[in-house]
């Protein structure tokens, strides 16, 4: 183990700060452990959604990673819940968010095809951040 939960949480709260999520939603991670995501900008609770809030505890364990944020879509290849990831590794930190087009930046996540779990990989993902909320746009 190279981190610990202290420090994956204090980066991300950094990298929420950088896409400027809504404070609230900021704030419940910070003080209550709270994931929020997010459907075209808009945000909702993990926790009120029982199977999402148990597969993002899974991925933490499985993986050692700290989930701080997640988009919501449908695509034709499936559902897809993107989890953005603090890794373990504090090497890999500097790349997790980087700024890519104008209004976009690049995000490392785990991408869950609910559909078809065997299509669920790791994978950087294009993110638009406005209004409070994130988008996956590529």
């Amino acid at each position: 183990m190279n981190t610990t939960i202290e420090e994956r949480k204090e980066k991300a709260l950094e990298l929420m700060q950088k896409l400027n999520i809504y404070k609230p939603y900021i704030e419940g991670f910070n003080k209550n452990n709270e994931v929020c995501y997010f459907e075209r900008f808009a945000g909702f609770w993990a926790w009120q959604d029982e199977e999402l809030n148990n597969k993002i505890k899974e991925i933490e364990e499985k993986y050692n990673c700290t989930v701080y944020a997640v988009t919501h879509e449908l695509t034709e290849f499936g559902e897809l819940y993107d989890m953005l990831i603090v890794t373990d590794y504090k090497e890999e930190w500097n790349d997790l968010i980087y700024r890519g087009t104008q209004k976009g930046f690049y995000a490392y996540s785990y991408c869950w095809n609910k559909d078809d779990d065997f299509c669920s990989e790791f994978g950087t993902i294009l993110l638009q951040s406005e209004f409070g909320g994130i988008r996956r746009v590529g």
